[in-house]
């Protein structure tokens, strides 16, 4: 087949419609990529909040166990005293 001028022209003129058409397919590709990390970072974000705030509460219920385990030993430490108490006076009652 034999070319002409006008065939040059024409290849050519599909050849940069090609072009535009990928350049463009390309452009929406990476919009579509965008948008999908914009909305992941979105959720990331809410997903942070919702941890920051139950790791807040189960940091406020420890800080409520260990003044609990505070009382209790102080409990235990002043039944055991009584205990001592009571047994120094058994003894001194056995011994008299």
């Amino acid at each position: 087949m034999k070319r002409t001028l006008f065939d040059d022209v024409t290849t050519s003129a599909q050849s940069r419609q090609k072009k535009e058409v990928t350049s463009l397919e390309r452009l929406k590709g990476l919009d579509e990529k965008i948008t999908a990390a914009i909305e992941k970072v979105r959720m990331l974000k809410e997903e942070k909040g919702v941890i920051e705030q139950k790791v807040k509460h189960l940091e406020e219920v420890i800080e409520q166990k260990d003044i609990e385990i505070e009382g209790l030993e102080s409990e235990k430490q002043a039944i055991k005293n009584q205990l001592e108490e009571l047994l120094n006076e058994l003894e001194t009652l056995q011994l008299s």
